[in-house]
Formats: C-alpha cells, sequence, structure tokens
C-alpha cells in the first residue's frame, strides 16, 4: 500500500445567512427622477404618464392638512373648485362646494342679472350678521310673505316702518305666524299676524357675533334682531347659520361670515357690468374664462377690475407657458388657471392644434409663479383622486373639477335614462355647439362671438348619475389625505414644495406600466369607490 500525505484543510468560511446584518448598510441608489428631470426630458406628459414613488410614513392620513389658496389671499380648506361650465355650477354647487370647504365658480352662460342673483342666493345661505335682509313693511301681506318664501327658501323676515334696513323694527313674521291661517286670511296685513316688537328678544348693536349666537341659543328663536339705540333694525342673526355652522366645520368663509363664491367673466368689455352687479351682489372671486389668456383683451379686463374693484380677486387664465403666466401676473392677477384643451368635453388641442399636456403644462407655470407668490388651479384632465394628488406634486394649489361633479345632484339640469336604465345627466364643454347656441356668452371665451360659423372646441355628452357632492366629495378628501401619507408629505403644502424643489421622485410610465397599474386580469369585477362605514 502506498500512503499519500495529504496537504492541510483550508478553514472553512462562515457563510453569510440572511439573518447577519452588516455592521454598515450600503447606501441606497437615488430613485427615480424630480418632477423638472420629469420634464426636461421634453415629452408632454399627462397624469396618467407619470407615478410618485412612495415616502416616509410617520403619521395617519387624517393628520394631513389640505389647506391651501385658491387666489393671493383666499384660503380654502379643501383644494376643490367646481368649474364654471352651465352643468356643473349655478347656486346649488356653489353653495355644497363652499360648505366642504371649496369653492364654486357659478358661470357666466346667462345673464349678468342672473348671474348676480346666483351670488346672493349663495351669499344668503350662510351669514353671520345679515346686514341686507329681506325686510317687510306693516302694510305687506300673508301673500305676500309666502310669495318670499317661495322665492328666498325660507320665512322669518324683519317689518319695519319703511320696509327696509334702517327703519323702525315693529315685528317679525315666520311660518308660525302663517303656516296654519286659511287661504282666505292671506290678504291680510302682516302687521295683524307678525309678532310684534314688544315680545321680540333683540341684541344691541356693538354685540360681537359670539355673544350674539349665545343670546340666541338662549332664546330658543329662529332670529334675533340686532337694533341701536332707536330701536332702528341694523342686522339680523338666524339659527340656521348656527346649525349650518356645525354640520361644516370646514367651511370656506368670508369676513361676514357667509359662503365664498366666486363668478365667471369674459374678456370682453360688456363684460364690466357684470362684474359690477357680481361685486354688488357680494362676489369674492373673479375668474376671467378664456380658453387662451395670454390676450391683450385679459390683460385689459384685469387692470380695470384692479382698478375699479381692488377688493375682489382676480384669478386669470388659462394658461400653459411661463410666459403666458408672466403676461398676466404683470398686469395684476392673483392667481393663475393652468389648463388648454385637457379637460374630457374639450376637442381645442384637435380642432387648433394649440395647446398642451397637463402634467408639463401644471409644473411649468406653476414652477414660475410660485417664485412670484401666485397660487395655481389646474383645470382640466381631473378624471379621479390621483390625478388631484399628481396635481398638487407638480405645483398646482388646487385643482378645477368639471367632469368629476357632472351628473351629482347639485350640478344643474335634470336626470334621465338611457336604453339600459342608466340614469344621466348632460354635460357638455363651454365650446360646444349647445353651449354657444345658448348664450353669446360663451362664444366670447373663444373670441368667436360676431364670426358667422362657429367652430366648436367642446362637445355635448352626457355623464352618470354620481350622487350628492355631500357624499361625493369627503370621499375624495379621504382619498387625497390617504395619497399625501402614501407620499410621506403630511400637508399639501408640503407635497407642492416638495414637488417644486426636487425632493419629491417621480417616474414616467409606460403603455404596459399604465394597464399593470389599473384593474386587470379579472373575468368580472365590481369596482366601489367608497364605502361609508353604517351604510349599506
Amino acid at each position: 500500500f502506498r500512503f499519500v500525505r495529504s496537504s492541510p484543510m483550508p478553514p472553512k468560511k462562515k457563510v453569510k445567512t440572511s439573518g447577519d446584518a452588516p455592521k454598515a448598510l450600503p447606501k441606497p441608489t437615488a430613485d427615480g427622477l424630480s418632477a423638472q428631470e420629469l420634464i426636461e426630458e421634453g415629452y408632454g406628459l399627462t397624469y396618467n404618464d407619470i407615478l410618485l414613488l412612495p415616502g416616509f410614513i410617520d403619521f395617519p392620513a387624517n393628520r394631513v392638512n389640505t389647506d391651501c389658496r385658491v387666489s393671493r389671499n383666499i384660503q380654502l380648506k379643501t383644494p376643490f373648485v367646481s368649474s364654471p361650465m352651465d352643468t356643473v355650477t349655478e347656486h346649488q354647487m356653489a353653495i355644497a362646494m363652499a360648505q366642504l370647504g371649496g369653492i364654486g365658480i357659478l358661470h357666466n352662460n346667462n345673464t349678468a342679472e342672473e348671474q348676480a342673483e346666483m351670488v346672493r342666493k349663495v351669499k344668503r345661505f350662510r351669514s353671520g350678521f345679515i346686514d341686507d335682509p329681506v325686510v317687510l313693511t306693516p302694510d305687506c301681506t300673508v301673500l305676500d310673505v309666502l310669495d318670499q318664501k317661495k322665492k328666498n327658501g325660507f320665512c322669518g323676515y324683519p317689518v319695519t316702518d319703511t320696509g327696509k334696513l334702517g327703519g323702525q323694527l315693529l315685528g317679525i313674521v315666520t311660518s308660525r305666524d302663517i303656516d296654519l291661517l286659511p287661504e282666505k286670511d292671506y290678504g291680510r296685513k302682516v302687521s295683524t299676524v307678525m309678532t310684534p316688537k314688544e315680545s321680540l328678544i333683540v341684541g344691541k348693536e356693538g354685540l360681537n357675533l359670539e355673544a350674539a349666537q349665545d343670546m340666541l341659543k338662549a332664546s330658543k328663536k329662529g332670529k334675533l334682531p340686532i337694533v341701536n339705540e332707536s330701536f332702528e333694525l341694523v342686522a339680523i342673526i338666524s339659527k340656521s347659520d348656527l346649525k349650518k355652522e356645525q354640520s361644516f366645520p370646514l367651511a370656506s368663509l368670508d369676513k361676514n361670515n357667509q359662503l365664498l363664491v366666486g363668478a365667471a367673466v369674459s374678456t370682453h368689455p360688456d363684460d364690466r357690468e357684470r362684474c359690477l352687479l357680481c361685486a354688488q351682489a357680494g362676489v369674492d372671486l373673479i375668474v376671467i374664462d378664456s380658453s387662451q389668456g395670454n390676450s391683450t383683451y385679459q390683460i385689459e379686463m384685469i387692470k380695470w377690475i384692479k382698478a375699479k374693484l381692488p377688493q375682489l380677486e382676480v384669478v386669470a387664465g388659462n394658461v400653459v407657458t411661463q410666459e403666458q403666466a408672466h403676461n398676466l401676473i404683470e398686469a395684476g392677477c392673483d392667481g393663475l388657471r393652468i389648463g388648454m384643451g385637457s379637460g374630457s368635453i374639450c376637442i381645442t388641442q384637435e380642432v387648433c392644434a394649440v395647446g398642451r399636456p397637463q402634467g408639463t403644462a401644471v409644473y411649468r407655470v406653476a414652477s414660475y409663479a410660485t417664485k412670484c407668490g401666485i397660487p395655481c388651479i389646474a383645470d382640466g384632465g381631473i378624471s379621479n383622486v390621483g390625478h388631484i394628488i399628481k396635481a398638487c406634486a407638480l405645483g398646482a394649489n388646487c385643482v378645477m373639477m368639471g367632469s368629476m361633479l357632472a351628473g351629482t345632484t347639485e350640478s344643474p339640469g335634470e336626470y334621465f335614462y338611457d336604453e339600459r336604465g342608466q340614469r344621466l345627466k348632460r354635460y357638455r364643454g363651454m365650446g360646444s355647439i349647445a353651449a354657444m347656441k345658448k348664450s353669446s356668452q360663451s362664444s366670447k371665451r373663444y373670441f368667436s362671438e360676431k364670426a358667422d360659423i362657429k367652430v366648436a372646441q367642446g362637445v355635448d355628452g352626457t355623464v352618470a348619475d354620481k350622487g350628492s357632492v355631500h357624499t361625493f366629495v369627503p370621499y375624495v378628501l379621504k382619498g387625497l389625505q390617504h395619497g399625501c401619507q402614501d407620499a410621506g408629505t403630511v400637508s399639501l403644502d408640503v407635497l407642492r414644495e416638495r414637488g417644486l424643489d426636487g425632493s419629491l421622485r417621480f417616474e414616467r410610465r409606460s403603455p404596459s406600466a399604465q394597464a399593470e397599474g389599473g384593474v386587470h386580469g379579472l373575468a368580472s369585477y365590481e369596482k366601489r369607490l367608497f364605502w361609508k362605514v353604517g351604510s349599506e
């Protein structure tokens, strides 16, 4: 036998397992792109083309602060603005939006008087001290009271000797005084049925709102008249407003505790009278409604409004480039509206070959306007909660919604059913033939009011019933808070700031990535956007 001496065995190397952490973790490489890097790739990007990368979560979703500015001096609790379209925003929508922390912009496809009346309806819906109440004379009849109730939607009117604010308070007539009267008594004078001044509880002029509200609560009455030393009526407060205050803690309010409201006007000189009437009615915000805002007409309108009505905030637009924004900011606007041809019912890009994909437009304009201290409204292309988050991440302060709110209970128009039994409402662009036929105001938006041939820049369609704004918007708000949480931003301001300074990271999505990010691979499914605890 031959013995061979073997060499010594080398020491065994310790095999690392997943549980053995190294002393120092390697530094992760940067993920994604900044918004600036994304946009400077040179492609026009829509909201669907991009996605935010997640951040670090150390707070619950309900802590996300959604306060924002819609203009230089107007603050909102939620970033929601309803579009000035005649199938989206009249006074019912404006009231609901303001109650929920946003603001409604009343459309101008009507007469100036009709629009001003809608402003008044919003302002009268909720007030602190009502300094322009409906006042009756003692010679008015019960029928007059019923007519006012039908017109204004409430019953409870002070009676003065002159029938005006500032007259001697004689009494108050309410539903309790007239509801049980037979029809034959409708000709009776209110002086014979009203609650006389001797039985009234009144507040003295100089009383602050909180103290006046405490008096109203203690009195258990529906109205509290405010009088001066001569017992002349100077204001009134209402119990219904106290109820609204408790029900809508996010409500957008002016200094008089009334709901905020905006109104759209065109650049046409005729609409200067419209501005004056809306200002007299109490409007807070004027939105100059033009598909292409970079014009001498709009610059002249901005300067006129700021000179004649300096108390009003002016949002100008629409714009999609920094050059457009520069001209309107230089003219004195208080806010900008961004978007051209990106709305679901808009065909401006198709017909005129002018516009810009909305994601790119929002970032380019907002990054410039922010340096000037001017808030921006992203207008168009918003069809889901994710789009709102992306718009704010690209620099928008708030978003304007048309199709998302069309079809709700509060939008104008009647519901109808199609052949499949689906409940629908009409929804149309302000550049559609149907809108232009209704009023020449719609044509002014496109500088074509005198044209023999009207070229449509919008379509007329239908949208499905979405239920009430009071149910739908809280879902949108909650989704927005969850999106901010996933991005690691505790407020909309932080989301916007991080998007503009480059610390928020984005990624461009391929068509297949977009398909992967939606529902796929199912034979059938039910898509319910939200469920409220306690409902079926």
